[in-house]
């Protein structure tokens, strides 16, 4: 799909339907393989599954994109929307002061990357570390010092994808999902840049 990609922030009430038209499942046909040391240290080994299965976020129960008003308080929420040749190829859903979500408590100083999507016809064209840019500069008008993001370990190419985009594994939590046991949850973390009151308006590393 050729064209530039276009970027717009996007109130979330009138364009969550269309987001959510965006499918968000994928082949899963590789894990990665999670292993700590006593030190802490964190590998990830990709490794290919003998039965590959089709995994659709929408599917789990609460999380369908509709649902999440019922859950938390989405008012400081926040979408973006990429287009490219005006065809809406790809979005993302930021969450901001909501105490309900565990990532963020009661911490006004994080966002957390809710929800990204790709059309499947888009996918692997840059759209998603675009729209992980984008997510970070929201963050960063927000006066946050950290973007959060929660995958699984099932989500290979979302764990390439943060990795690539200087995020760093924050956490791991073996046991996050107790319907889903197989899941090993990962929290990524991106280091924001902060003003400094003597930087004169220049930025530096959170």
């Amino acid at each position: 799909m050729a064209g530039a990609l276009e970027i717009s922030v996007e109130p979330l009430a009138a364009g969550l339907s269309l987001h959510a038209a965006l499918s968000i499942a994928f082949l899963c046909d590789r894990v990665l393989d999670v292993r700590e040391d006593p030190n802490g240290a964190v590998t990830l080994t990709e490794r290919a599954l003998e039965e590959p299965f089709r995994k659709d976020y929408d599917a789990q129960p609460g999380g369908a994109p509709g649902e999440w008003s019922t859950r938390f308080d989405v008012s400081h929420w926040g979408l973006l929307v990429a287009r490219r040749g005006g065809v809406r190829v790809g979005g993302a859903i930021l969450a901001h002061r909501t105490p309900e979500s565990v990532l963020l408590g009661d911490r006004e100083d994080r966002a957390l990357l809710w929800d990204l999507r790709v059309a499947p016809d888009a996918r692997r064209q840059g759209v998603g570390r675009t729209l992980v840019s984008a997510a970070a500069k929201w963050a960063v008008a927000r006066s946050c010092t950290a973007l959060l993001i929660e995958t699984q370990n099932i989500n290979v190419a979302a764990c390439r994808l943060y990795a690539a985009s200087g995020a760093r594994l924050r956490s791991v939590v073996r046991e996050a999902y107790p319907t889903r046991p197989e899941e090993i949850q990962l929290i990524w973390g991106l280091d924001l840049p902060v003003e400094s009151e003597d930087s004169g308006g220049e930025c530096r590393p959170a």
